[in-house]
This record gives C-alpha cells, sequence and structure tokens, in this order.
C-alpha cells in the first residue's frame, strides 16, 4: 500500500427535500383540506477516525463526496425520508483543515472519534403547514434548503509514542526493523526511507509504538532533499530517540545539523524529551568509538546511549530508556481521580 499523508477534499451536504402541495379528497368527506408533507432533511457530511488505517492513499483516487438529497414531500402528511450521510473515514491522528491548509477544523484522535464536516439543509414546508383560519387551502410549499459545500484538506499527523530522527543512513531503519515485526526498506545510500514507518517494540511485557521518518539533512527546513514534511509525524510523540552513526567523520556536527533543523521547523519539536545515541557501532572499532561517543557528548550535553541494530550490543538499554520517557509521560499526562466529596 502506498502512503499519502496529506489529501485535498471536495464535500457537499444534500440538500433539503422539497414541500408538497396536496389537498385530501375523499367520498364522503366534504372539507379535506391540504395535507402536503414536508421534504426531508439532506444528508449530512461526517468524519471519522477508524481503526486499521495508516495512510489517506484512498482519496487520491476520490476527492468529491456528495450525501444525498431529502426525499420530497408527499400527500397524506407524509414527511420525506431524510438524504444517506457521507462518512470519511480516516485514520486515527488525522487533521482537517479548512481550504487555506492553515485553519483546524477537527483533530480526529482517537478511535470512532466522529465530527460533522457539512450539514444538510433542511426540508421544506407542505403547504399543510400553511394552513390558518384566514387561508384554509394554502397553496403554497417551501423548497428545501441548499446543502453546505466546501473544499478540505486530510493531513496526517501518525500516533506513535516514539520518534526516530537523524541524517539519511544513520541507522533508523536498521534499528525498527530489529525491535519490530516492521520491514523497512535498508540500503546503503542516502534517503532509502521515502516515507514513514511505524512499528510496534516489546520490551519486559511493555510494548509502545515506534515511527521512523526519512532522514533530514542541512537544508532540509527549506526543502532540501525531502525537506521536513515528513517531521509531523513526530509532533505527537513522548520522546525522540536521535542516532548518529558512528561512521560519521564529525558526530558533533550531525547532532547539530540535526537539532537546526527540528528548531528551524517549529511546532514545539526542539522541546520534546531528547535521547541521543551512537548507532551502527559494530562498523567502528573501541578507540573510534570512544572519542565520537566524548564528541557527541559534547555537542549534545548529555552522555549518549551506545549500541548497534547487527550485533544487538545496547540495544535492550536504548528501549528501556525509551520506554521509561513514555511510562513517565503517560503518568504526568494521566487525570487525577476525582474527589469522592464530588461524587453522588
Amino acid at each position: 500500500m502506498k502512503f499519502l499523508d496529506q489529501a485535498k477534499v471536495y464535500i457537499r451536504s444534500g440538500d433539503g427535500g422539497a414541500g408538497a402541495v396536496s389537498f385530501r379528497r375523499e367520498k364522503y368527506i366534504e372539507f379535506g383540506g391540504p395535507d402536503g408533507g414536508d421534504g426531508g432533511r439532506g444528508g449530512d457530511v461526517w468524519a471519522e477516525a477508524v481503526e486499521g488505517l495508516n495512510t489517506l492513499i484512498d482519496y487520491r483516487y476520490r476527492q468529491h463526496f456528495k450525501a444525498k438529497t431529502g426525499m420530497h414531500g408527499m400527500g397524506r402528511d407524509r414527511t420525506g425520508a431524510k438524504g444517506a450521510d457521507v462518512t470519511l473515514k480516516v485514520p486515527v491522528g488525522t487533521q482537517i483543515y479548512e481550504e487555506d491548509n492553515e485553519t483546524l477544523i477537527c483533530d480526529l484522535t482517537e478511535k470512532g472519534q466522529r465530527f460533522l464536516l457539512a450539514k444538510g439543509g433542511n426540508g421544506g414546508f407542505g403547504n399543510a403547514h400553511f394552513k390558518s383560519s384566514t387561508n384554509q387551502a394554502p397553496r403554497r410549499a417551501n423548497p428545501g434548503q441548499e446543502g453546505q459545500e466546501r473544499t478540505i484538506w486530510l493531513r496526517l499527523k501518525l500516533i506513535a509514542d516514539a520518534g526516530l530522527v537523524g541524517l539519511p543512513n544513520a541507522g533508523k531503519s536498521t534499528f525498527l526493523a530489529s525491535v519490530t515485526a516492521a520491514k523497512p526498506k535498508i540500503a546503503d545510500y542516502p534517503f532509502t526511507t521515502l516515507h514513514p514507518n511505524l512499528g510496534v517494540v516489546r520490551i519486559d511485557t511493555r510494548e509502545f509504538v515506534l515511527a521512523d521518518i526519512p532522514g533530514l539533512i542541512e537544508g532540509a527546513h527549506e526543502g532540501v532533499g525531502i525537506g521536513d514534511r515528513f517531521l509531523g509525524h513526530v509532533e505527537r510523540t513522548n520522546v525522540i530517540l536521535h542516532l548518529v552513526s558512528a561512521l560519521e567523520e564529525d558526530p558533533a556536527k550531525a547532532y547539530e545539523t540535526v537539532r537546526h533543523e527540528l528548531e528551524a521547523y517549529g511546532h514545539g519539536l526542539a522541546e520534546k524529551p531528547e535521547i541521543v545515541a551512537l548507532s551502527q557501532i559494530d562498523t567502528a572499532d573501541a578507540k573510534s568509538i570512544t572519542q565520537k561517543a566524548e564528541a557527541l557528548k559534547k555537542a549534545a550535553g548529555r552522555e549518549p546511549l551506545i549500541f548497534s541494530s547487527v550485533s544487538r550490543d545496547g540495544l535492550e538499554e536504548v528501549l528501556r530508556a525509551l520506554m521509561a520517557f513514555i511510562e513517565e509521560k503517560k503518568k504526568s499526562d494521566k487525570p487525577k481521580e476525582p474527589d469522592p466529596r464530588w461524587q453522588s
């Protein structure tokens, strides 16, 4: 399945059905009177977050969604049926924006969450509605109200507990493949990863979701390389794992390059908790690893973790460090128990 994290969609709710002009005419009933029913309401357009989706690829092939028009009213005071609704099923973590792609309409962060995007038009009144003491036989009915139409943007930000960042070929995809069942593309050339990947990590009977995004290079915030558009997928994470390869000649510069891109991107990404790690230590000798770890420590201002995804040396320590951050964040976000004095 191809990955798509942004789509432009046109939606239109249904028009209301027209009211009916009708009179009761039955044998032996001298004064039948008006009995035209009201029109039915037009269908609504909803957005719903569902399980099992992690891409907006369905909206590449279909961009127009229109709800049904309400049924017209009928004689014998019969109201028309409501038009059928349309529901846009999107992955959890989808944000919906106005046509300007800046004004946020809603943010669907939980499974089953729904939002009304366009309300259907009301049905028109039938002539029975207009009967009065001075107008016993009204011959007018209202047309249905028009539905709403708008163009919206769907923008997906994956829901993950931890995110991987680093330069291309920092070992992010290898790390993801080693600790999860995900099968990202792995090769020895830059930008092997072209779209975000997700995997579930299990450590000490606990688990969390890990997101890998394409590598960042200097100038990514200006569109260099793949750019920074995929950084939105680590905005929701609780912690960032910043990988610097032991193959880098200057690990401090590599670290600072990615940090600069995170700061230029904004959205609070640079302020997120960060674990720094020197990866691919199976490719260097012990002396070189010690020197590069020391240089990375000076640049990051903290002791880096050291590991190899291939030999798995130090791998569990990295996962436990991530798990500790995630659990601490979840505890701080957990709502407090209500005061029993306020319970009935």
